[in-house]
């Protein structure tokens, strides 16, 4: 299909706009000087996108065929129109086109970012209050009246806790330990991680943990020289548990006597696959001051489980929960999808009624996102990942998780989710994930080591975020690690620039 545009390039935007109704549609882009000119390439599927600027105004026009069936949009300015205006406006237009050529809606309209939620800060700052929230959402994005509720419900939880943010200041910062590698590979996972089977990538990971504990004690100089202060610690991954407990038990110590961890909030160590999951493993991170961990069956359903190449059951998730209680952990994260294959919707409230009963501290319901990278994509040979119940889950989710008293804390979204949904931290009061707010709302910086690991750097007071990417595979990660420690230092020339 052609996307053709005249007076404007708004691309991204459009067509984030289009793959909310044709997911595995390729785009072919047409770029043209005038109407008349983009009129000549308007044959076969198209959408033509356009702003006609004059002295008396500015009119914005979207006409989309498909099929030999014609829509079309237009709205008229007496001024000229600001750039983020056109986009919101064109974008309006050509959803509503496409909406009615293909029937299908999405409810959170053209709001196609990945952070939703910024959007109900950014109007609770101007002033606004509930209603005027949802009306701007509504009128402006046509977002359905589900999602406002579920943006402001999640704003109006993270609101003290980005407060307590502000409160410590521009210096302090959240740090991220990246252990990219995994017992197996999920079929949906478009994440940096190897699998940790194959022998070559076991002989990569001592020399890794060596690499990491150095690259630790540079950032955390430079951190010192700085006077730079840690809030929360996250080990993602990858399956950090992968790792074993003396593995583990020597990056943390590192990191202890390389940063100042006095007034943390939270220290956080994923241990997804219960399949890597020991008493002594827990026991050795809870001892040298890891206070959440998650445990995540993705589903309890072990058919599910099978489908997408998980290696564990979900007798062994029970296990590994419980021991993670033995071990005094207090506040427990457990992760589920909605929409993986050959799940239902009876299954999968299932799986919510059961983690309900189990009472983790943190339920987060992820939707499936299939992502070219990954080896379940577009289409699993078996109906097809596009066509799933994953909304009528995600709502089921949605009530019996509020009515069993959780509250939303976090929200993001991201490419080619099924139906256009959106994944949610959900926790009891008292147990929501600093870090996880922090990262998603951009209002901290984050110090990242470790493969695939990318440092943000956040200057809130000039609306400035600067990245620092590491090499994103063990290998490289490896054999370059004198040039990656080198591009540390701009975090030095980065606080220099702010002062």
């Amino acid at each position: 299909m052609k996307l053709i545009y005249f007076g404007n390039e708004f691309k991204y935007d459009t067509e984030a706009v289009m793959k909310l109704f044709l997911p595995a549609e390729r785009f072919e882009f047409c770029y043209c000087e005038d109407e008349t000119e983009a009129r000549k390439h308007c044959t076969g599927d198209y959408a033509l996108i356009g702003r006609q600027s004059a002295d008396n105004g500015t009119r914005l026009t979207v006409t989309a065929s498909i099929g030999g069936r014609t829509e079309s949009e237009y709205q008229d300015f007496p001024a000229p129109v600001s750039d983020d205006e056109c986009k919101i406006q064109l974008s309006k237009e050509l959803y509503l086109c496409m909406n009615r050529l293909t029937g299908i809606s999405s409810k959170w309209g053209v709001l196609t970012g990945v952070r939703p939620v910024k959007q109900v800060h950014r109007l609770t700052d101007r002033g606004l209050d509930r209603e005027q929230v949802f009306s701007e959402l509504s009128d402006t994005f046509l977002v359905s009246g589900e999602k406002c509720r579920i943006a402001w419900d999640t704003a109006v939880t993270q609101r003290p806790l980005l407060e307590e943010t502000a409160r410590r200041g521009a210096k302090s910062f959240g740090l991220y330990v990246s252990i990219p590698f995994c017992p197996t590979r999920c079929s949906y996972c478009s994440f940096i991680s190897m699998s940790a089977q194959g022998g070559a990538i076991k002989k990569l990971i001592p020399p890794y943990i060596e690499n990491l504990c150095d690259e630790i004690r540079h950032t955390g100089k430079i951190a010192a020289e700085l006077g730079l202060k840690a809030d929360s610690v996250y080990f993602g991954g990858g399956t950090p548990t992968t790792l074993s407990a003396a593995q583990l038990t020597r990056i943390m110590d590192t990191l202890a006597e390389s940063f100042d961890l006095s007034d943390i909030r939270e220290y956080t160590i994923e241990a997804g696959r219960p399949d890597t999951v020991t008493a002594e493993k827990l026991e050795a991170i809870r001892k040298k001051g890891c206070t959440r961990v998650s445990i995540n069956p993705q589903t309890l359903n072990d058919r599910v489980l099978e489908n997408i190449g998980r290696s564990h059951t979900t007798g062994q998730f029970y296990e590994a929960f419980r021991t993670a209680r033995a071990a005094g952990f207090d506040t427990i994260n457990t992760d589920v999808i909605a929409g993986l294959p050959g799940d239902t919707a009876d299954s999968f409230r299932a799986t919510i009624d059961g983690l309900i009963a189990l009472a983790p501290e943190n339920i987060t319901v992820h939707t499936l996102s299939v992502k070219r990278s990954s080896n379940l994509n577009m289409d699993d040979g078996k109906g097809g990942v596009f066509s799933n119940p994953a909304s009528e889950m995600v709502e089921y989710a949605n009530e019996k998780l509020s009515a069993a008293g959780y509250r939303p804390y976090y929200l993001y979204r991201q490419k080619n989710m099924v139906d256009n949904l959106e994944n949610i931290g959900w926790a009891k009061p008292g147990h929501e994930s600093i870090y996880n707010i922090c990262i998603m709302e951009e209002v901290q910086t984050i110090l990242a080591m470790g493969a695939v690991g990318s440092t943000k750097l956040m200057d809130l007071e000039n609306g400035r975020l600067e990245r620092i990417f590491n090499y994103k595979y063990p290998q490289d990660y490896n054999n370059n690690f004198g040039l990656m420690l080198k591009r540390k230092d701009r975090i030095r020339e980065f606080y220099a620039e702010k002062e």
